[in-house]
Order: C-alpha cells, then structure tokens, then sequence
C-alpha cells in the first residue's frame, strides 16, 4: 500500500464548541444520512444487477464444455473426413451445428483456423528442424496475438497424397473438424509472417469462397503455373469449397485420373503435375465454373511473398518504421500483448503511402522461403543453402522484433537469432 504525506502535516488542536454549533452539525448529520439511504435506495432499482450471463455482449467466451446430446453429422457412421468420400448439404450441417453451440455463434464469419504442416520424420538437413520450429513458433505467435487457432499436421491423412499434395486432405479435415472456423488458411511450413499486426481484409471477401496470391496476367494470358502460389491460401469452410477441393484432389496422386491430367498439365504448362499447376490450371480452364465470383487471385498484398524480392528490404523496412514512431507517441507507447491489434490500427494511417508488394516499405505481410527447401535442404540451384539460411534467418528475427517488443527486447542484428537488447524507455525516441 502506498501512504502518502505531507511535510506540514500536523494533529489538530482539540478545541470545544459551542451548544449552537453541535446542533448544526447534528442537523447536517440527519440529512446526509437520509440523502445516502435515498441515494442508494434509487440506484438499487434503477441500476441493472450484475449476473454471470454474457448474452448481451458481442462476443462472449466459447463454451468449450458444451456439447448437447442431440444428434448432428457427427453421429452419421457413414460421415468421412477423407477426401475420397463426398459430404453434401455441408452448409445447412455447420449451421445446425453452431445453433447447437450458440458461443461460438458471434464473429463467426470472421473466425480464422490457419492449418500448416511438416514431413513426419526428421529432417534430412542438419538445421531443418531448427528452422521449421522457428517457423511455427511464428505462425504460432501471429495466431495469440490476433486470436487465431492453429493446427498443425505431419502425418499423411491419404497416403496417396504425399508431397506438395498432402495439403488438400489435411484442409478437408480441418473443415470437418472445425465447423464453427468460417476461413481455413493454408501456409506451407517455409512461409513466416513479416507483418505482426497486419489483417486479413475479409469485408472485401465477401463474395469469394478461396483467394490466392499471384498475377491474372501471368496465369489468364501467359498461362504459366508461376502466375500463383499455392504456398498461402484462404477457403471459405463452405459446401462450395469441399466441392472444389474435390476436384482439386482428382488430379492427384491419389485419383485414377492422376495420369490422364499429368499430361494436361504437362502439355498446357510445360511444367509437371503438382498442386500448383493443377490449381493454375482449374483457374485457367474452368473460370467460369470455379471463379466467376468465388475465387480471386489477390494482387493488392503479400498473402504469400516470393523471399527473394524481399528480405534485402527488411532493414530499410525497420527504418522507415522506428522513423514514423519517433513522430508518434502513442505508437511508442509500452503496452501488453493483448492490445497489440490497437496500435496496427493507430499505424495504420501513417502507411498511406508506403505503397505494397514489390518496391513498397511497407512490412511484407507473409514472405516464403519457396525454394529453399529448409527441411530436405534440395534447394533451388539458383540459391546457396547458406544464402537461404541466412535470408531465412532476417525474416525470422525481423518478424519476432515485433513479438519482443512487447516483451522489451529486440534483435539488434537481423542475423543473429540469439542475442537480443533490452529496449529502453519511449524507444524510440
């Protein structure tokens, strides 16, 4: 307890008084009582009483140990997760299903699941497993500042769909699994998070069911499979989407179709069958059917960002930054992590102009390591396995400056991941 005191504080000299003034006093002792039960009596009833019910706010706390015992397709023994059997009416199922658990009601349009994933096996590569652990713990750290779940996988659900491939299986489960999540997010496990307090604008989704990350013209007009990255993606958690992912799924290992489109994609994109080539493909050919207004190639920010164009912007980036924080107070204010979502809206204002994408000095949002095959460390001939761990490396710690600060330290150098400063007060100014 803090006591506070004064210098010329002294006890009082006891004096008497007189009969008028005790009287007086008496009286105004009489009608302070009276005022303070009438008070109180007033704001008793017209004051609502406090209850443990949260009904009335926007979204209140799941209820995670409620689950009626009132039959939903769950209960259905001929329900699948896999990706081989069809679900039907998956619209009306989740919608029941959330009626039944009505916590997880509020912001559902907007819940995100962000699902990722790894080989089952240790890595090849002697800093694999370092580097995908360091990954995660990225996803993982952009998930508890915005409220995200997570899910991540490394086991093959269809043993058919190995690879590159593995990804649709493991994102039909996650719908299954997670009806009250209205956005499935696949990351592949080299991608990070460079921009902690950006959003994903889903208002401006409203018509669309999966959004990936490219050029139309490199995919509609050039017809090549680089046009987009399957690496990052969003899909609405919807009857539309579990029939594309079928679709999706039949060009694959696992389909007896997998032959046939093979060599489609092969003769359409000069370039051999995977995930990326089909998805460029049902882009291409079926715009009609799957796009129209369902699908969107996102053009206006980095969903997924090629590292190359990157990373050698990252310490400009962190100049541009601490520049705009020495002018605004608030955005240097200490404040705990929870609230971190406040002060990307506060900067958001003061980035007007700082452009996206290529040449921007805005925060890339997710930068990918496409290439450079941390775990088997086959990397793209292009690259070094040395450039790419040091490149991985600066992103890595670039993104978790923005996770320290909240806990007062920073890396002061991008290539060192293990030493870090204590930040002093109102830094930086």
């Amino acid at each position: 307890m803090v006591v506070f005191s004064h210098t010329n504080w002294r006890k009082p000299t006891i004096r008497t008084f007189d009969r008028p003034s005790i009287f007086l006093a008496g009286a105004l002792s009489s009608l302070l009582i009276l005022w303070t039960f009438f008070f109180f009596s007033t704001q008793t009833q017209t004051q609502p009483t406090t209850t443990t019910c949260n009904c009335h706010q926007p979204d209140p706390a799941f209820n995670l140990q409620s689950d009626p015992p009132i039959s939903t397709f769950y209960d259905d023994p001929n329900f699948s997760y896999t990706i081989n059997k069809p679900i039907s009416n998956w619209d009306q199922k989740r919608q029941t299903w959330l009626k039944l658990h009505p916590s997880f009601a509020p912001s559902s349009h907007t819940r995100v699941l962000i699902v990722t994933g790894s080989r089952s096996t240790p890595c090849k590569s002697r800093t694999g497993d370092h580097f995908l652990l360091r990954f995660y713990r990225n996803k993982v750290d952009y998930c508890r500042i915005h409220g995200y779940d997570i899910f991540y996988n490394n086991v093959l659900l269809d043993p058919k769909m190995a690879s590159c491939w593995a990804k649709i299986s493991t994102v039909r489960a996650a719908m299954v699994a997670h009806p009250e999540a209205e956005w499935i997010w696949w990351l592949d496990e080299d991608a990070a998070f460079t921009d902690m307090e950006f959003k994903i604008p889903f208002d401006r989704y409203k018509d669309y069911n999966f959004v990936v990350h490219g050029w139309p013209k490199e995919v509609y007009v050039k017809k090549s499979w680089l046009g987009l990255n399957a690496g990052s993606f969003l899909i609405r958690n919807c009857q539309w989407s579990i029939d594309f992912l079928e679709k999706w799924a039949d060009m694959g290992p696992g389909s007896v179709n997998f032959e046939k489109w093979a060599e489609v994609l092969l003769s359409e994109f000069k370039h051999e069958s995977d995930d990326q080539t089909a998805l460029a493909y049902l882009l291409l050919k079926d715009h009609q059917k799957w796009v129209g207004k369902k699908m969107l190639i996102e053009t206006g920010y980095y969903l997924e960002g090629y590292w190359v164009l990157i990373v050698d912007t990252l310490k400009n980036i962190t100049e541009r930054y601490l520049e705009i924080e020495t002018k605004a107070g608030m955005l240097r204010r200490r404040h705990a992590e929870k609230v971190s979502e406040r002060y990307g809206v506060l900067r958001e204002p003061l980035l007007k102009d700082a452009g996206n994408e290529f040449g921007s000095w805005r925060r890339p949002f997710v930068t990918h390591f496409a290439g450079c095959q941390p775990c088997n460390g086959k990397h793209n001939p292009l690259f070094t396995g040395e450039g790419c761990r040091d490149a991985m490396n600066k992103a890595l710690n670039f993104a978790d400056n923005q996770v320290l600060r909240n806990y007062g330290f920073v890396h002061r150098n991008l290539s060192d991941p293990s030493t870090v400063s204590p930040l002093p007060f109102d830094y930086p100014a």
